[in-house]
């Protein structure tokens, strides 16, 4: 039995059409969504709103390391001053976050790329993530994540509001 000749373009198409079938299975097992940078977190041991944070954050999709030193040396470090601190500093994709943000808002941050120092909810405001238990009865006080940038001129920083929750 005689099999035509093959041309060099036909073994080029059919290698390559092989390939393509070679790869089906592992197209289909990826991942739909980008994968999401891991968190650094550092916060008081005895801290439960920032574990309930945390958990939070871990639900959303986030990869969480948890140092439990407390966050005040790392929150001056990365320069934002202590009137927008909170229980908890975080970096995450090359930003810093401070206290209960939503984990819409980091995505938001992430996405968006803003020439920022990161995001801040300062103070513990209840009804924020973390702030919501049970132990608060429902209530949920207004609040405003701040977007934080440095100033030019001095060593100081500036905010705006990010996502305003009413």
């Amino acid at each position: 039995m005689n099999l035509p000749a093959l041309t060099r373009r036909q073994c080029l198409t059919g290698a390559a059409a092989l390939l393509a079938a070679a790869a089906l299975p592992a197209l289909a097992t990826a991942p739909t969504a980008t994968t999401l940078p891991p968190m650094e977190v550092w916060k008081d041991p005895n801290c439960g709103c920032c574990k309930d944070w945390i958990v939070l954050m871990e639900q959303a999709g986030f990869a969480v390391t948890v140092h439990e030193t407390g966050n005040a040396a790392v929150r001056a470090r990365l320069g934002l001053p202590t009137r927008l601190g909170s229980c908890h500093t975080v970096l995450v994709g090359g930003y810093l976050l401070e206290g209960h943000v939503p984990a819409a808002d980091v995505k938001k941050l992430l996405a968006q790329k803003p020439k920022a120092l990161g995001i801040t909810v300062p103070g513990m405001p209840v009804g924020s993530p973390g702030m919501d238990g049970p132990e608060y009865g429902g209530r949920k006080d207004p609040y405003d994540v701040l977007l934080v940038t440095k100033n030019l001129m001095n060593s100081d920083v500036s905010t705006r509001v990010f996502t305003s929750y009413r």
